[in-house]
């Protein structure tokens, strides 16, 4: 890992709702979670999950997928 990617990494995890939501998703698997799956486990209100999985996604760390009318990560 390039140490530009590595300091992007770990600035996206260096905030709590990011750095949960990450680990929730590792404990998920490969099948991942839906974004409201997440929202409800963490107690985190749908626009602020927006905000904090983008920042995971710009850094690499998470992907996405639209199934239907949700995206699962």
């Amino acid at each position: 890992m390039e140490m530009n990617n590595a300091t992007t990494a770990f600035a996206a995890l260096s905030q709590p709702i990011r750095l949960n939501a990450f680990r929730l998703l590792i404990q998920a698997g490969p099948d991942g979670l839906a974004a409201g799956e997440i929202g409800e486990s963490l107690g985190v209100l749908p626009n602020t999950l927006s905000a904090n999985l983008s920042v995971l996604l710009n850094a690499g760390l998470v992907r996405n997928e639209r199934q239907g009318r949700s995206i699962r990560y």
